[in-house]
């Protein structure tokens, strides 16, 4: 008579699992909560400062004249614009103080563009850092982000001496430049990890940014006044062009510094814009960051 084989239900104490849990092992590279997350950034904010500011070093460290072009680069790009867009082709729109219109429209669009460069290869450029060292890959999309910022305030510097010299008076309104680069500076830095989990997924997106950016500059009316939108345009695109959050930042600036300046829409409708875009997109890009962040460095 054939026997009948009994097999024992394992303890629930003895299975991997609950081993574990008494001893307090976790998987290897798991992702930690979105809090925990947070607190582990804010734990490295001295690394993060430290790796921008070296970034900043090296780029310049090869130019005889070092950080004077993070000076000279700002001015040599406003001057090129003006050259093509205020002479040549004369598309000032009737804007009282062009110069000054231009050059806010480019610094401002420059932050922008240049983090959303950079965060593209946070990660896939830092391969083998990300395979040597355990720290928050957050780390590194938010410190070429506080790279560009630094670019930002040399930028700034020029472009409060070219309002100055345009004409424009210095007023308290100047004063309001400062929560408009901190709410640029949210997007920016949601913005920058969005693009770096995107770039470290899709290897091509790299080739493809630059066509991205050249649209985004013309819809943000950097170079022509916000004027053209309604002159030129369907209702319907003219109020979805106003949405544009880079035109949102281009405009608080433009009004904070500027006299008499034309504006897509109401300034209160702007600064409600410009706060919900850098809720959206700062809140977003983090968290969208942080759900892939057992990824980065693997395959």
């Amino acid at each position: 008579m054939a026997e009948t084989a009994v097999t024992a239900e394992p303890d629930a104490g003895t299975t991997p699992a609950a081993i574990a849990a008494r001893h307090g092992l976790t998987v290897a590279g798991a992702r930690p909560g979105l809090g925990a997350y947070a607190r582990q950034l804010w734990a490295y904010r001295h690394f993060i400062s430290a790796y921008a500011n070296a970034r900043v070093i090296a780029q310049f460290s090869t130019a005889k004249l070092g950080r004077i072009w993070q000076v000279l680069t700002p001015i040599t790009n406003a001057l090129v614009y003006y050259l093509i867009f205020g002479i040549i082709l004369k598309a000032d729109g009737g804007e009282p103080n062009f110069i000054g219109y231009l050059c806010a429209g480019v610094f401002i669009f420059t932050f922008t563009s240049s983090v959303v460069t950079a965060g593209i290869q946070a990660i896939s450029g830092n391969l083998g850092i990300i395979r040597a060292l355990h720290f928050p890959r957050a780390s590194l999309p938010l410190a070429l982000a506080m790279v560009q910022f630094q670019h930002l305030v040399a930028s700034m510097l020029v472009l409060a001496g070219i309002m100055l010299v345009t004409g424009e008076p210095l007023t308290f309104e100047w004063l309001l430049v400062l929560p408009a680069l901190l709410l640029q500076s949210v997007f920016n830095a949601g913005l920058a990890l969005a693009m770096a989990r995107l770039g470290a997924k899709l290897t091509d997106l790299r080739q493809v940014m630059p066509f991205i950016l050249r649209t985004w500059m013309y819809a943000s009316a950097v170079l022509y006044p916000v004027t053209l939108f309604k002159d030129h345009l369907p209702p319907w695109a003219a109020d979805l062009l106003e949405l544009n959050p880079l035109l949102v930042y281009i405009e608080l600036m433009r009004h904070a510094m500027m006299s008499e300046v034309s504006l897509s829409s109401p300034i209160g409708q702007i600064w409600a814009l410009a706060a919900g875009w850098a809720l959206l997109v700062g809140a977003g890009g983090f968290i969208y960051f942080w759900r892939g962040e057992q990824e980065y460095g693997r395959g």
